[in-house]
């Protein structure tokens, strides 16, 4: 059984920069857990303390219940994936993958089938002599992968493994990736910026702002029930649309006001955002994804608009996204509509883009909570 945990661990730089404060959190023997967030969060300096790349300024890291804070890299008994792969240029693509067993003393035919066996796993069994500057981004990265599998590790890290490469392989590097880790259901904790990334590769996944872990949950809790402002607008692509609004009684109804629009909060919405009833009569943070909406433009009973005009059209093939110009005595908010290609509109075309009220997300403009 291998878990990490990190208990209340802080990374203070030596010139005063905070990358870490007070992170807590377990990642199960097994699991997948993604660390994301925007460059410079301190997803990065949390995996490289994992791998004794970093030192720690306060708290402890375990790693199978014990302490590893000073203990060096190559005791941690870990395997790291970098960015930028880190194969060594003058090496073929067996010696590379091999190299860390060689370092170990395991011998020739036992490190030959160890090999072996990790590039046929990874599908690269052709490339053994290539050189890696004779091989593609892709193949590059499953040479690294390959060298961190051999290895046998009770954990994997990934560094952002898949930033460069293009998008189309990075897609199919994502599959591969997902298929790996159902076949070697090895502890792993999983870096990214990207939030698709995240939410695909991920048994959990830990948000994380100004190194200060924000959420982690499932990826479908997170993209449901984000707990604050920062959350709901990182995670989902593309981001959730937020615009100001007012809650108002009228009677036994209740009113989220924005500019001259009213939309109308059903029961069904109230019950699931019990807290808004101490905001009612005050100002919130109002929130809908672009998916939110009815793709056809076509409303049914009891929905609420957004009304806006079309700046302009992405047109994507399986969806179009209009960017709308909404709530015009409010300095024109952008506002993102997702809908089907072929609901057919254009630059300066007036629209009413239908929605549920059950699909908006409160926030508190103070402080940013879900309310």
């Amino acid at each position: 059984m291998t878990d990490i945990a990190f208990e209340g661990v802080s990374k203070v730089f030596e010139d005063g920069t905070e990358a870490v404060v007070d992170f807590s959190l377990a990642v199960e023997d097994g699991e997948t857990l993604v660390l994301v967030g925007p460059s410079g969060c301190g997803k990065s300096t949390l995996l490289r303390m994992v791998a004794g790349l970093e030192d720690i300024t306060v708290g402890r890291i375990f790693i199978g219940g014990r302490v590893v804070n000073h203990l060096p890299p190559k005791e941690r008994g870990i395997a790291m994936v970098f960015q930028n792969y880190a194969l060594y240029p003058h090496m073929n693509v067996s010696e590379n993958v091999g190299f860390s067993l060689r370092l170990r003393g395991v011998p020739k035919k036992e490190r030959q089938e160890k090999v072996q066996a990790g590039v046929e796993t990874l599908q690269i069994s052709e490339l053994l002599d290539r050189l890696p500057k004779r091989i593609s981004g892709g193949q590059r990265q499953r040479v690294a992968m390959g060298r961190a599998i051999v290895r046998e590790p009770t954990a994997f890290l990934l560094d952002e493994p898949l930033s460069n490469l293009d998008a189309k392989l990075r897609v199919e590097m994502r599959a591969e990736l997902l298929k790996l880790k159902l076949q070697l259901a090895t502890t792993t904790i999983y870096v990214t910026h990207d939030q698709v990334e995240a939410m695909t590769m991920g048994t959990r996944v830990a948000v994380i702002r100004k190194g200060i872990l924000q959420q982690v949950d499932g990826p479908y809790q997170l993209y449901r029930k984000p707990v604050n402002q920062f959350v709901a607008g990182f995670v989902g692509s593309p981001a959730m649309n937020f615009f100001p609004a007012e809650l108002q009684n009228d009677g036994d109804r209740v009113f989220a006001v924005v500019d001259d629009q009213r939309i109308l909060l059903d029961r069904e919405t109230l019950a699931s955002h019990p807290n808004l009833a101490s905001s009612q009569s005050g100002r919130v943070v109002a929130g809908l994804r672009p998916e939110a909406f009815r793709s056809d433009l076509q409303p049914a009973d009891g929905d609420q608009v957004v009304e806006g005009t079309v700046r302009f059209v992405e047109r994507l093939g399986a969806d179009n996204y209009l960017h709308l110009d909404a709530f015009a005595r409010q300095e024109r908010t952008p506002f993102l509509v997702r809908v089907s290609p072929y609901c057919v509109s254009e630059r300066g075309d007036a629209v009413k883009a239908p929605f549920e009220a059950s699909k908006l997300h409160f926030f508190d403009p103070e402080t940013g909570r879900a309310i």
